[in-house]
């Protein structure tokens, strides 16, 4: 009995040094990613990732992929526009590709990528445009079939087997944010917080994150430009993670953070306490002039397929005459959201990404929430050998490493990796 005592105080002690050991590192400063150069040893990156190369309309999608880390420390990677997903064994060892297989034995003709894993042994898909939420098990075995009647922009697992949603709908005159807890098992909703946005009327001018353009025969093209305002919904819409048993919803617009309950249950609100940015006029304007500049140089062969040269060009030149206007409209400084992304780390610590100050940099400003609700230090991570990608798509912590699918740089032939980083000290 006593030896039983002493190994519980034991087990309890390290896992009071390891939820520590984290938090420290953060607070000594820059955090290193290490790569583990004995994980995903001999994987023909060419061909576990040939769909890095993938397009559609002409516009390149082989990055739309993301990663699950499964309890054991094995991996699965969805391929975007493919229905299969390829499963890496706890050492990053690439096992095989696997389909969701219906009750009928054929599978899915069409699913979406994994968002997280509920019970500790089922995968739940983000909802597809009829609002299908597929659930399936670790090898592709369908279970069911979740149905919500909206639209949605993340979904995380619950540990009182609920899953959380951040949806959002158009109705005739407005735009309906929400966050919903939905029961894994009886399918049931409970809508926790909402937000409404009017809808532009005909005679409004609508400015979008990016001009898009629809020929008449199919198919379009799409540019990135200023200024940047609100067109579906929320141009910030909330972020959610769970923490500590509790749900915490952020607003990258307002700052403010809000702790629920598993259940919804509202049990209090913080603000984040960081400078609010503004993008100046004269950076929107450079933004917006780059965008005029990308649109009158880019390669407008792709289009052809779709439409005649004539419609093409005055497609085209309708755009640019457009977005011109919308430049000399800039007339005011923009604020920038209180943070870019969160991610959750192993020691159940929130990291607030800001938005970096430097475009292409690999250092990020990291603010570290604690389970008390407050910001306790400052951080950057910092990599020499990958172009990090920081969003919880791309990177997920799990025991202490932090699990990727990133981009390695000065490789030849397909960049992208499955990669196991170690943190250090810089």
């Amino acid at each position: 009995m006593t030896r039983l005592i002493i190994t519980l105080c034991m087990s309890v002690l390290m896992m009071s040094i390891q939820a520590q050991s984290l938090l420290d590192l953060y607070k000594k400063g820059n955090v290193k990613l290490v790569p583990d150069t004995e994980y995903a040893v001999g994987n023909d990156w060419n061909t576990v990732f040939e769909t890095y190369n993938d397009t559609l309309y002409g516009k390149w999608m082989g990055n739309r992929k993301s990663i699950k880390v499964l309890p054991d420390g094995s991996v699965v990677v969805n391929h975007a526009y493919h229905n299969y997903y390829s499963k890496f064994s706890p050492k990053g060892t690439f096992q095989k590709e696997f389909k969701v297989i219906g009750q009928s034995g054929k599978s899915f003709k069409k699913t979406q990528a994994i968002s997280g894993i509920i019970n500790e042994n089922t995968f739940f898909t983000g909802l597809d445009n009829l609002g299908n939420m597929l659930c399936f098990d670790f090898d592709g075995n369908y279970k069911k079939t979740l149905k919500l009647d909206y639209m949605s922009r993340q979904e995380i697992a619950l540990p009182n087997g609920k899953i959380a949603v951040v949806g959002w709908v158009i109705w005739a005159e407005k735009f309906r944010d929400f966050v919903a807890i939905v029961d894994y098992e009886t399918n049931e909703e409970k809508v926790i917080w909402e937000h409404y946005t009017d809808r532009c009327n005909e005679e409004e001018h609508c400015k979008l994150f990016h001009y898009s353009y629809q020929f008449e025969k199919g198919g379009s093209f799409s540019f990135r430009t200023m200024p940047f305002s609100n067109a579906l919904g929320l141009s910030s819409p909330p972020e959610i993670a769970c923490v500590n048993n509790q749900l915490v919803l952020a607003m990258p617009g307002s700052g403010d953070i809000k702790v629920f309950s598993l259940e919804g249950e509202l049990q209090d609100t913080y603000k984040i306490n960081w400078t609010k940015n503004y993008l100046t006029i004269e950076e929107q304007k450079e933004i917006q002039q780059k965008a005029i500049d990308g649109y009158q140089s880019m390669d407008h062969s792709m289009s052809k397929a779709w439409s005649s040269e004539k419609e093409q060009e005055d497609a085209i030149q309708g755009l640019i005459s457009q977005m011109k206007a919308d430049l000399d409209k800039i007339t005011d400084p923009l604020p920038k959201p209180t943070f870019s992304t969160i991610l959750k780390d192993s020691d159940d610590n929130l990291l607030f990404f800001e938005f970096p100050e430097e475009e292409n940099k690999n250092i990020f400003n990291v603010w570290i929430y604690q389970r008390d609700g407050s910001f306790v230090c400052k951080s950057s991570l910092v990599c020499d050998d990958y172009n990090l990608q920081i969003n919880p798509s791309k990177l997920v912590f799990h025991n202490g490493y932090l699990y990727g699918l990133q981009t390695k740089k000065d490789v030849d032939g397909i960049p992208l990796r499955l990669v196991r980083f170690k943190l250090a000290s810089e």
